[in-house]
C-alpha cells in the first residue's frame, strides 16, 4: 500500500510483530491441555510447525526468484489467514485445562523469585539470543559464502536457508522425544552445546568443503531449535498451575525482546570483524549460558521430575 508511506509500513510491521508474539503463549498453553504424558513431544510438534512456517518464506523466494519480492509477502499473509480461520473454527481446550486466573503482578514476579523457574527462563533466554538471530542472518551468511564457492550447498542461498531452518522440525521432534525420556534439562543443555559448537565451527567451512558446510549448517538448524519447546514444557510443570499463562507470557516476552538485540547486533559485529565468516561467534554466549542454567536446574530437588523425564 504505497499511500501509507514508510511510517505506515513500520506501524503495520509493529502490529504484525505484536500479533505474532501474542500467538505463542496461548498456543502452547492450549496444546498442553491435551497432554500430561508426552507433553514434551506434543509441544515439540507445535514448535516444529512454527519452525517449518518460519522457513517457508525462503522456499517461496527460492521458487519465485524471477518474480517481485511481494510474492513472498502475499504467500505468507494468505497462510497466516488460513491458520487464523483454523484457530477460530476448529480448536478448543483439551481434557487437562489449567486453572483460570486474573492477572496478578505478584505472580509475575515469581518468574524471578522462584529459583527453578528463573533457571529455566535463563536457559530460554540464552536459547533465544541465538535462535532468531541465526534464522534472520543465515541467508546473509550463505550469500557471502556463495560468492566465493564454485558450487554451493542446495543450489542457492535461499534454498540453503530454507533447508537449514526447516531441518529444525526434526530437531523439535527429537527434542520432544528425548525430553520425555531423559528429561527437559539434559535435552536442552545437550541441544545448546551442540548448537554452540556449530556456531563456533561453521566459519571454518565458509570457503568449503561444500559438503561439510551444508552438513554442519543442517546440524545447527536441527539443534538450534530442538530444545525450544522444552523450555515452555518446563515452565508448565514448574509454575503455579493457575498462572501458567502468565509465566509463559513473561518467559516469551523477555526472550523475544532479547532477539531484537541479537538480530541488531550481529551485523554490526560482522562489520566490526570485517565480514560474515566468523560473525556467528557473536551468538556463542547465549547457548553456553543457557546450557549452564539447565544443568544447574537439573541438580536441584525441585526439578527432579524434569531431570528424570516426565513420565
Amino acid at each position: 500500500l504505497p499511500f501509507l508511506g514508510p511510517e505506515g509500513a513500520i506501524a503495520l510491521r509493529f502490529l504484525t510483530g505484536m500479533a505474532l508474539a501474542g500467538v505463542y503463549p496461548p498456543a502452547l498453553k492450549l496444546m498442553a491441555t491435551w497432554f500430561v504424558q508426552g507433553r514434551g513431544l506434543a509441544l515439540g510438534f507445535l514448535i516444529g510447525a512454527l519452525t517449518l512456517g518460519s522457513s517457508m518464506p525462503h522456499l517461496v523466494r527460492a521458487m519465485t526468484s524471477g518474480l517481485d519480492w511481494r510474492a513472498v509477502v502475499w504467500a505468507t499473509s494468505i497462510s497466516a489467514l488460513v491458520a487464523a480461520l483454523m484457530f477460530a473454527t476448529l480448536l478448543h481446550e483439551g481434557p487437562h485445562p489449567f486453572g483460570k486466573a486474573s492477572f496478578d503482578p505478584r505472580k509475575a514476579l515469581a518468574v524471578f523469585s522462584n529459583r527453578p523457574l528463573l533457571l529455566a527462563n535463563i536457559g530460554y533466554f540464552g536459547h533465544m539470543w541465538e535462535l532468531y538471530a541465526m534464522w534472520a542472518w543465515i541467508v546473509t551468511f550463505a550469500t557471502a559464502a556463495e560468492a566465493g564457492l564454485n558450487t554451493f550447498p542446495f543450489g542457492s542461498a535461499s534454498m540453503f536457508s530454507f533447508i537449514v531452518i526447516a531441518s529444525g522440525v526434526l530437531g523439535c521432534l527429537l527434542g520432544g522425544w528425548l525430553s520425555d525420556r531423559i528429561g527437559r534439562c539434559l535435552t536442552c543443555a545437550g541441544m545448546m552445546l551442540v548448537s554452540a559448537g556449530c556456531a563456533a565451527l561453521i566459519g571454518l567451512f565458509f570457503d568449503g568443503p561444500t559438503f561439510i558446510l551444508g552438513l554442519l549448517a543442517v546440524v545447527w538448524g536441527i539443534s538450534v531449535v530442538g530444545d525450544s519447546a522444552q523450555f515452555s514444557a518446563a515452565v508448565t510443570e514448574l509454575a503455579d498451575s493457575a498462572f501458567v499463562g502468565t509465566a509463559l507470557t513473561l518467559q516469551m516476552g523477555i526472550g523475544f525482546a532479547l532477539t531484537v538485540l541479537a538480530i541488531w547486533g550481529l551485523p554490526l559485529f560482522a562489520e566490526l570483524i570485517g565480514g560474515w565468516q566468523w560473525a556467528f561467534l557473536f551468538l556463542l554466549p547465549g547457548p553456553l549460558v543457557g546450557a549452564w542454567a539447565m544443568l544447574t536446574l537439573r541438580a536441584r530437588p525441585e526439578a527432579r521430575n524434569l531431570a528424570q523425564g516426565a513420565r
